[in-house]
């Protein structure tokens, strides 16, 4: 049983009426779904003037900008639950593939095509998530060039529990679009290629056939898609909301959440309207920026990535507190993935990440 106690300055409700002069801290465990308190300060506790080491807020530009390889995923963060990539798709698949690794999800953040998979075929836009089960063969065909996140899991990808909100909150069932059993659409070629990825390693099984011949399926494990612009955002114009309120797939050790467009709180309420400061201190943070006004973050343009790791505070930048009273609305479409144990860095990330990132919350 908590033990709840409070001393000094506070308010009534977290996020709500904060003092003037004071700056609201969340210290929350397990996320944003264990134990909380929240702290009163009176300086941002953003308010740095140097950072020395490893720990700091980091920031991607655009991850599909011209200069970086294109028909490839390239690794981004990692840890031993989830890999995240992105990838720029100029041509269709050349090969069939399946991982025998990882459930995965792609995320469309531009272009159109259509994943052919052993359970029939899904038509994807922009703002697609795309789900594909462990051990699925598939191939991606474009209708235009292609930019995509694709997250590898190492467990299934399970939609969230609605509890008290009922069944078709968030999103409804009949939202989840599954595919129509059909074979491959080609049919032409004397031999087909199928990349098997098992252990990081590349195994290519040659067939006489086009590999998707199932003619049929049943059962509760197959691709599904659902769009992001289909999500129902959780809003309360008294409260704001914690980013675990928009969780839209739960995996092992980390979820994935949608931040869409939506109404904001009430000014005359009093509440905070851009997110409170916190420290992720059980969690790590990655949001990419899909498209919109990211009102709380500023000089961030759509296709780039944030990463805030467990430890280090993160928050709205200083100017964000100056607009935010002015607006009623948000049209900001965002992916975020918090991750339970800490993600690391690729080669690529750090090759192309803004170094300055974490000095935009220094006070002027």
């Amino acid at each position: 049983m908590e033990s709840y106690k409070a001393s000094g300055i506070y308010t009534k409700q977290a996020h709500v009426k904060i003092p003037d002069g004071h700056f609201e801290e969340e210290h929350g465990r397990k996320g944003f779904f264990g134990r909380v308190s929240h702290l009163y300060h009176t300086t941002p506790p953003v308010n740095w003037t140097n950072i020395e080491g490893d720990l700091k807020p980091r920031c991607l530009p655009p991850v599909f900008a011209k200069g970086l390889p294109e028909n490839t995923f390239i690794p981004l963060l990692f840890n031993s639950d989830v890999v995240l990539n992105s990838a720029t798709c100029t041509k269709s698949f050349e090969n069939f593939y399946r991982s025998a690794d990882f459930d995965e999800m792609f995320f469309i953040h531009d272009g159109e095509g259509r994943i052919e998979t052993i359970y029939g075929h899904l038509d994807y836009i922009k703002g697609d998530y795309i789900v594909i089960p462990r051990g699925t063969t598939y191939k991606l065909y474009l209708k235009s060039a292609t930019k995509l996140l694709k997250v590898e899991s190492n467990s299934e990808f399970e939609q969230p529990d609605r509890g008290m909100l009922g069944p078709n909150a968030l999103y409804d069932q009949t939202a989840i679009i599954t595919p129509t059993a059909a074979l491959g659409t080609e049919q032409d070629k004397k031999e087909y290629k199928l990349d098997i990825k098992r252990e990081g390693k590349i195994t290519t099984v040659t067939y006489p056939f086009n590999p998707l011949t199932a003619a049929g399926w049943k059962g509760s494990v197959y691709p599904f898609k659902l769009s992001i612009y289909d999500y129902c955002p959780v809003t309360s114009h008294r409260y704001h909301m914690p980013p675990s309120a928009h969780t839209t797939f739960v995996c092992r050790n980390f979820v994935i959440c949608s931040f869409v467009e939506r109404p904001l709180e009430e000014t005359k309420h009093g509440v905070l309207k851009v997110p409170f400061y916190h420290s992720n201190i059980d969690y790590d943070e990655m949001l990419f920026y899909h498209q919109g006004n990211f009102f709380s973050r500023d000089n961030i343009d759509a296709g780039a990535i944030t990463f805030h790791p467990q430890g280090i505070h993160h928050g709205p930048h200083p100017k964000a507190f100056a607009t935010a009273n002015d607006k009623t609305y948000t049209d900001e479409f965002a992916v975020m993935l918090d991750t339970r144990y800490p993600l690391q860095r690729s080669e690529w990330f750090d090759k192309i990440e803004i170094k300055d990132y974490w000095k935009s919350w220094m006070p002027n």
